[in-house]
Parts: structure tokens; C-alpha cells; sequence
């Protein structure tokens, strides 16, 4: 088993877990189920940055980036930098991530927050939008077609933006269709974490132009950033190049400046 195989079957018995502690319909109760999410998709589009910062603790393939920041300081922080939006890791295994996380997240601030998360059932759906989140991620590499219809249909009706992830052209086809709001590609390959920005340089033309671009993985410079607008994307995903240093907030505040010139 690759890495991503491991991290969807512990997913799987997590899930199984969570829903004999709290129900579905306990979920649907929470006051956040009433809240109006921000569409990270039209802030993306008229945004001069595009920058979605991110907060991550660690990941399998850097071990620890950065565990001793609240995440409510981060928030805060890339909320201040001017950020479009911000994306939270919940998964706690291997990225040291927690609902908390979200929650703590969206009292510190009114920027779209994503939930970046390994989604496999509708549960994880409603539980994001019972938690604050404003946007979901679904990857094609763990979901077959039917599965991102029915999943990506659900967000929608609850309000939520959809960000497909992809990783190759086979993925791109596979997923296409009309409940989504934003293709995202990523530059990393989840099975070798090799990095290469070349991947959403060559799949920029197959995306329908209804869709908002983002690119997401290994991209540290406000050069890339630039050269990847040339290619039609108007988001970018953002984390490690932010999480590695002991003021994140103020990093992104100097990169989004040194964009925007």
C-alpha cells in the first residue's frame, strides 16, 4: 500500500467511529448548518493574489513543519496578510489536524475557510458544514465518478463550495461536471511526493474556463505564482512556504505584497 491507500482505509474505520459518537442528524442540528458560506471561487475571481494560505502542522512527507502556533494566531495573521481565503488540515494521523482546528479557525476570522480533508462519505460533508467550513476537497484519486457526483451534489445543496483536486489528465476527465466550483491541481504526486509545476502548466488547457483554476503543492516563489496566472490560474494553495516560519501570517503579508507589485 502507497501512502494515500493507508491514509483512506485508517479514513475509513475513523469515519466508522465518528458516526456511532455522534450522528448524522446530531450534525444537522448544529446552529452552523443555518450560517451562509463565502464563496472562495468568487473571491478567487476577483483577486489580484489568489493566494488560499494554509495551516498544517505536518505531513507524511516533511515529517514536523510547525506544531507550536495556535491556529487561531494563524488565522488571524493570514486574515491580516490579506489572504483570499485559508485552508485547515483535519486529519489528525498524519497531518496533526482536528476539527478544532476548524472550529478555532472560523472564530478567528471571516475569510472562506476550506477543509482540507481526505473525503470518502457523505458524513464528512455535512460535518464540514456543521463545523464552519465554507469549502470542501474531493480528490479524484480516492473517488471514482459516481462517487464526486453524490458527494459534490451534497455539498452544493448545503451551501458549500467544491474544490476537485486532480493529478493527471485521466483524473481531469473522469471528474468533470456541473456541481463543481473550482479544479484544483496538484503539483505533488501523492504516491512518490515528488513535486513538479510543470503538472498544472500541462493540464491548464483541459480545464473548461467555468471552472476557477487553482494550483496547489510545492509552489514557494512569487515567480511561479506569476508564471502559473499565464496559464489561466487565478488560485493558488499555499502552506509549507508560510507554516515553516515562526510569524506565517507576516510571511504571507510580504509575499502577497511582493505579488501584488
Amino acid at each position: 500500500m502507497n501512502i494515500l491507500d493507508k491514509i483512506v482505509a485508517n479514513k475509513r474505520i475513523e469515519v466508522d467511529l465518528k458516526k456511532s459518537l455522534i450522528t448524522q442528524a446530531q450534525l444537522e442540528a448544529s446552529v452552523m448548518m443555518e450560517r451562509t458560506s463565502i464563496s472562495l471561487a468568487e473571491v478567487l475571481r476577483k483577486s489580484s493574489s489568489g493566494i488560499i494560505a494554509e495551516h498544517k502542522r505536518r505531513s507524511p512527507s516533511k515529517s514536523v513543519i510547525n506544531q507550536s502556533l495556535s491556529v487561531q494566531d494563524v488565522a488571524k495573521g493570514y486574515s491580516e496578510a490579506g489572504a483570499c481565503g485559508m485552508s485547515v488540515l483535519t486529519d489528525g494521523k498524519y497531518f496533526g489536524g482536528s476539527l478544532d482546528d476548524l472550529v478555532l479557525a472560523r472564530a478567528s476570522t471571516n475569510m472562506s475557510i476550506l477543509r482540507k480533508e481526505f473525503i470518502i462519505d457523505e458524513y464528512q460533508i455535512v460535518e464540514a458544514k456543521a463545523y464552519g467550513a465554507d469549502v470542501i476537497l474531493l480528490i479524484a484519486a480516492i473517488l471514482r465518478r459516481d462517487e464526486i457526483k453524490v458527494l459534490s451534489e451534497l455539498a452544493k445543496g448545503l451551501g458549500l463550495d467544491v474544490l476537485l483536486e486532480v493529478h493527471n489528465e485521466e483524473e481531469l476527465e473522469k471528474s468533470l461536471m456541473p456541481s463543481l466550483d473550482m479544479l484544483g491541481v496538484n503539483n505533488r504526486n501523492l504516491k512518490s511526493f515528488e513535486v513538479d509545476l510543470g503538472i498544472s502548466k500541462s493540464l491548464s488547457q483541459k480545464i473548461p474556463d467555468e471552472f476557477v483554476k487553482v494550483s496547489e503543492s510545492g509552489i514557494s516563489s512569487v515567480e511561479a505564482i506569476k508564471d502559473l496566472k499565464e496559464f489561466g490560474y487565478q488560485g493558488f494553495l499555499v502552506g509549507e512556504n508560510f507554516m515553516k516560519n515562526d510569524d506565517p501570517g507576516k510571511n504571507a503579508a510580504e509575499f502577497i505584497k511582493r505579488l501584488e507589485q
